[in-house]
């Protein structure tokens, strides 16, 4: 008999760790895995519905892939895992990615000053770099937002060139670049063009040489011609009412978006950034280094990417939705695990569905439910029940200066409520006479109502944070003449476009040839809400109305001129 050495027992271990492994992965593709992965995506199992994809990587293999439902409902093609799908904004990590592969090769660097490779973009007074753009640091107003404030519907033929002529056009930042975080899509418009400078060759071109083909991505491109033919492509829809109809797409600018791929390409992704080879690992740590603002704080992103923990696992993820089409890409590194799920719905929800399939395959792991409270400090309350003129006394609106926003607080159906704007309100339950929990937002909200009459404020904590503070002001109220002072065109020739404002059936109203009219609401004096967007208009010396500034989610002090 042979005696058993060192050797023999770590060529034993390796053998019963392969064993435990095979038996690991054979698990996971067992058929009653899939039954269960099945029944998440039942919705979307009909030829006769738009579709989804899903891939599941685990320890650097495809353990699972298929389509349900409808890639082309006009023509009944089912989609699978080889369907081409838009992808969204997960297009910007290959962004990144790109990028970093010319830091690499010695031709620019992650801290350039973008208008050192594209000087049309305008001199703010400060630098932007390459490294804000990519972490939506620069302070960059976004694209989208200006487009559609410029005219433009989502259906339109938009191409790099219209982005960029934009961006040229720009007087003013949101904000000192690094100094906050803001999703900004131009910055990666504008990265993307840099790879095409300083390459000599298309964006395109560039990822298809440099990324795709070295990772056999073979179905995968940057679609920057519209009128190309993709074989084996998925369009989109939206529902509306009780019928599907088609969500139009016709981008042909890249780098925030406009990556066509499959989930089995994808996959080939997710493996190559969980274990990537020697040479490309110091791109892969660069990208998924949290990013840094000027005080030292981070805010959950990395570059083209998030960071987060995922039920106690830490997860690296994106999502994208352009038209119909949704997308997520979940990668958890420390499980060498990735899931991703496209679709061609513009209702559905693939973040939801990614995260159920990975509780699927790492439901062991995981350490704390999703569903728990975000603070995990929150304190257990006690509702009390108050009368209708206790809930009286906190009615009325409220103003917050910092943030140039107004709250309505009022009582319906003997609950007090917190209203935002049209259709967004939320009941704010008691647990004293003066403080309430707001319910159904997701988050640990209180509200606390100090002081009396006009003097009032309102407080508002969320998850123990910094309270906002709002103070009790009385809206002014417009008659029709009062309103006809803000008729007039306004231009502005940052978007080379024009809005007229007029007032009918004393409501006023703003009117521009490519949108529908929408109505103003007042806010305070001067100040007016779109659709939760704010409207201040300016005055000069003499109280002369000089014109207006629109403030959005992503676009702030956008300034237009009055004409007439």
């Amino acid at each position: 008999m042979k005696s058993i050495t060192p050797s023999r027992i770590n060529a034993l271990v390796l053998m019963l760790s392969f064993f435990a492994f095979t038996l690991t992965a054979q698990v996971k593709t067992s058929k009653a895995l899939e039954q269960k992965i099945d029944s998440l995506f039942s919705n979307y199992d009909d030829i006769n519905k738009p579709g989804a994809a899903v891939a599941v990587v685990s320890n650097g293999e495809i353990v699972f892939k298929k389509g349900y439902g409808s890639a082309q409902l006009e023509y009944n093609i089912p989609v699978t895992p080889s369907t081409v799908f838009h992808i969204a904004s997960v297009s910007k990590q290959f962004t990144v990615y790109a990028i970093l592969l010319l830091e690499q090769q010695g031709k620019l660097s992650f801290d350039d000053d973008i208008r050192k490779h594209i000087p049309e973009v305008p001199d703010f007074g400060t630098t932007i770099t390459l490294r804000h753009l990519a972490a939506h640091t620069s302070g960059m107003r976004d694209q989208w937002s200006l487009l559609n404030l410029a005219g433009w519907r989502w259906d339109d033929v938009i191409t790099k060139e219209h982005v960029m002529k934009l961006v040229a056009k720009q007087k003013e930042l949101n904000f000192q670049p690094g100094e906050e975080y803001t999703y900004c899509n131009t910055g990666f418009t504008l990265l993307a063009e840099v790879v095409a400078r300083v390459s000599g060759k298309s964006f395109a071109e560039f990822t298809e040489e440099h990324m795709f083909k070295p990772l056999k991505m073979d179905k995968t491109l940057f679609y920057d011609d519209h009128e190309r033919i993709v074989k084996d492509r998925a369009y989109s829809y939206y529902i509306d009412g009780l019928i599907y109809k088609k969500s139009v797409l016709s981008y042909a600018n890249v780098g925030a978006t406009s990556l066509f791929t499959t989930v089995e390409d994808l996959a080939s992704w997710a493996m190559h950034l969980n274990t990537p080879n020697a040479s490309d690992k110091a791109i892969v740590e660069k990208m998924n280094t949290l990013a840094v603002l000027n005080n030292g704080d981070n805010f959950g992103g990395a570059y083209g990417q998030f960071r987060n923990t995922y039920k106690g696992l830490n997860q690296i993820q994106h999502s994208g939705g352009d038209a119909g089409y949704r997308s997520y890409l979940g990668r958890f590194p420390d499980q060498n695990f990735a899931v991703m799920v496209f679709s061609n719905l513009a209702q559905s929800n693939p973040r939801n569905l990614s995260l159920r399939v990975a509780d699927l395959y790492l439901g062991d792991q995981q350490k704390v439910e999703e569903d728990g409270p975000r603070n995990p400090k929150a304190r257990p309350v006690r509702f009390v029940t108050l009368s209708k003129e206790q809930l009286n006394l906190h009615t009325g609106d409220y103003w917050n200066e910092p943030s140039s926003y107004a709250r309505r607080i009022y009582v319906k159906n003997d609950t007090l409520m917190y209203f935002r704007g049209p259709g967004n309100e939320s009941k704010l339950a008691p647990i004293s006479e003066n403080t309430y929990k707001m319910l159904n937002v997701g988050v640990d909200l209180f509200v606390t109502f100090k002081g009396k009459a006009d003097k009032k404020t309102m407080v508002v904590v969320i998850d123990d944070g910094e309270p906002i503070i709002s103070e009790a002001f009385t809206p002014p109220n417009y008659d029709t003449e009062g309103l006809k002072a803000f008729e007039g065109t306004y231009h502005s020739p940052e978007l080379s476009t024009s809005y007229t404002l007029v007032v009918r059936d004393g409501k006023l109203y703003g009117t521009h040839n490519r949108h529908s009219d929408f109505e103003f609401q007042v806010q305070k004096a001067d100040v007016f809400s779109i659709n939760g967007d704010l409207v201040k208009f300016t005055r000069d010396g003499n109280n002369n109305l000089t014109g207006l500034t629109v403030t959005t989610g992503r676009v702030r002090n956008l300034r237009f001129d009055k004409v007439n």
